[in-house]
């Protein structure tokens, strides 16, 4: 059931956008209307976001993964393109996917996937990542990304990872003890 829903859910996404697309080249109100939200690349971002509500409508949770690595790469190329670091840095942004993938396992499973398993796989996704884009940056230029904020968006990481490792105990041990 659950692969005719992704499979379902995939199908409406695929004509959703070819929709737009026809209409934005067929019909210059609807591509005037929508010119500033088609920007680049504020269009990934919003097709990440529309992936997202389409496997919350179809109840198909595991889109939340593709929905996050869409988003994901919007937001790289929006930060890239407001800071204008440009494209030297995916040297070491690249190794921000295992994060979006990461992200994309947390909220399929806060939305009911096999909760714990992929709260712990999304949590140990995003803390790997957060690991590789420090030590890939440090060497490849890009230490000085994150700025003066480094430190508390660190800190802020590393305490989402330790509180994640504390739930899924708590949910673990509670499962177990109702077995």
């Amino acid at each position: 059931m659950s692969g005719n829903r992704s499979q379902l859910a995939l199908g409406v996404i695929l004509v959703l956008i070819g929709a737009w697309f026809l209409l934005d080249q067929t019909v210059p109100a609807f591509s005037n209307f929508f010119d500033k939200y088609t920007e680049w690349p504020v269009n990934l971002l919003l097709i990440g976001g529309v992936i997202f509500i389409v496997g919350l409508v179809l109840g198909a949770p595991g889109l939340s993964v593709p929905a996050a690595i869409v988003a994901g790469t919007g937001g790289i190329f929006y930060y890239q393109e407001i800071s204008g670091i440009g494209p030297q840095s995916w040297s070491y942004m690249w190794t921000l996917y295992p994060g979006f993938v990461g992200l994309g396992s947390v909220l399929a499973g806060l939305l009911g996937d096999h909760t714990a398993h992929n709260l712990k796989r999304g949590l140990n996704m995003m803390v790997f990542s957060a690991v590789l884009f420090l030590i890939f940056s440090a060497f490849l230029g890009g230490w000085d990304l994150l700025g003066n904020y480094g430190p508390a968006i660190l800190l802020i990481l590393l305490g989402l990872w330790v509180l994640g490792q504390g739930l899924y105990r708590t949910y673990k041990r509670n499962n177990n003890q109702s077995e």
